[in-house]
């Protein structure tokens, strides 16, 4: 099947994982793609293990409004119009309590979870202005939804992208763009590797095992799961879903 035939999507935090495989069914469905990221060697290995005729990357900082206006540029000679942004970038920050976490590594969660969604839209949404409007999709996460002790920057910055999701999803109706979160239970990935080294330095397995018992279905989404969810915001099979938060989370939050 080719769902997204003719189509153009944007992914930052491109060569990561969720990036990365959501980039490989994109381009096996038929769409063109940039991927954005902040480390070329990443970007460059990403987009050999793709292995897509249809694949281009940018090298960027999504915190930095003069490297987001650029990657729009380069969007628009590579893509033309957008009809796909996948608002993927994001970071994990460290596992400490609030009265120990350091203020700058405070700021760059915000920055870059936050800061860089927001720039990511207000550059790429005149992207995406045609008559057939497009879909944004936000990565988000459980953590948007509920608290986890010690990690304070990146839960509220996760409850901040649901709150620029159904802002921008009222402004946007009108254009006939879409614009929903994707909530993430834990995904196995570098980003949770880091984590659980952070609730449980030297005894990471210990810390995926209670992690994993959160989760009624028993274990960690795939990076291609949560590909396959982006996949159908993508395209057509989504049309009347907007202003939505779409948990993808093994029953987490039931």
């Amino acid at each position: 099947m080719e769902r997204l035939k003719n189509k153009t999507a944007i992914i930052t935090g491109g060569s990561g994982g969720i990036g990365k495989a959501t980039a490989k069914i994109f381009t096996q469905e038929g769409a063109k793609v940039l991927l954005v990221d902040v480390d070329k060697d990443s970007l460059i290995k990403a987009k050999e293990e793709i292995g897509s005729s249809n694949i281009d990357y940018v090298v960027a900082d999504v915190t930095n409004s003069k490297d987001v206006a650029n990657y729009a540029k380069v969007a628009k000679d590579y893509l033309g119009n957008v009809d796909i942004f996948f608002n993927n970038a994001g970071v994990e920050g460290q596992v400490k309590p609030i009265t120990e976490y350091p203020e700058e590594e405070f700021q760059k969660v915000i920055d870059v979870n936050v800061k860089g969604v927001w720039l990511g839209l207000k550059h790429i949404i005149p992207l995406m202005n045609g008559a057939k409007g497009g879909s944004i999709i936000i990565t988000s996460s459980v953590a948007g939804l509920m608290g986890t002790a010690n990690v304070s920057p990146y839960v509220a910055s996760k409850h901040a992208t649901i709150g620029i999701m159904k802002s921008v999803a009222l402004e946007c109706a009108p254009k006939k763009i879409r614009v929903n979160t994707i909530n993430p239970s834990p995904v196995d990935n570098r980003m949770m590797r880091s984590l659980e080294d952070g609730f449980a330095p030297g005894k990471a397995d210990e810390a995926k095992k209670s992690f994993e018992q959160a989760i009624p279905l028993g274990r960690y989404a795939e990076s291609e799961e949560i590909g396959d969810l982006a996949l159908f915001l993508a395209s057509d099979e989504s049309k009347f879903i907007t202003g939505t938060v779409m948990t993808i989370d093994g029953g987490m939050t039931a």
